[in-house]
């Protein structure tokens, strides 16, 4: 099974970061106009979230994995609820590379799999290098292809 890069974790701990900083700003918002809360409350919220933030990006890196075998693409991830999914080659209607801003800051890219199916029924390959995310965009095009012809099932 393949890892993603370790610099995703920096992104997963920016949108934490992010994250933090609303809640701590909510916190901030409700002590000066609904309740009168001690001055360290929005401060240790903002950090009490921002740690949790930090935490879960370690466990989702360690436990984030994918591998293209012959018959499909498989992913396992998730912390609390552990997720295993196969996309088979045949069901892949399109794949592309996509890459937000901070991913671009970090030299990083994401690899998005659209498949035949339900409304929302697409899987992402996050934290690839933008030549990983391009080599297995094309990879799983020319397998696609291939499978044309195969039963889903």
């Amino acid at each position: 099974m393949n890892r993603l890069h370790p610099r995703i974790r920096v992104v997963w701990a920016g949108q934490a970061a992010v994250f933090a900083a609303i809640v701590g700003g909510i916190a901030l918002a409700a002590d000066r106009f609904l309740v009168d809360l001690p001055v360290w409350a929005a401060p240790a919220v903002f950090v009490v979230v921002l740690l949790i933030g930090v935490g879960l990006a370690a466990a989702r890196y360690r436990i984030w994995r994918y591998e293209v075998r012959d018959d499909a693409l498989y992913l396992e991830r998730g912390v609390f609820t552990r997720v295993r999914t196969v996309v088979p080659f045949v069901r892949i209607q399109h794949v592309d590379s996509s890459r937000g801003p901070l991913e671009r800051l970090l030299g990083l890219a994401n690899t998005v799999v659209y498949t035949a199916g339900s409304r929302g029924a697409d899987v992402m390959v996050p934290g690839l290098t933008p030549t990983g995310a391009d080599d297995l965009r094309e990879r799983l095009k020319r397998l696609a292809i291939r499978a044309e012809g195969d039963d889903a099932v």
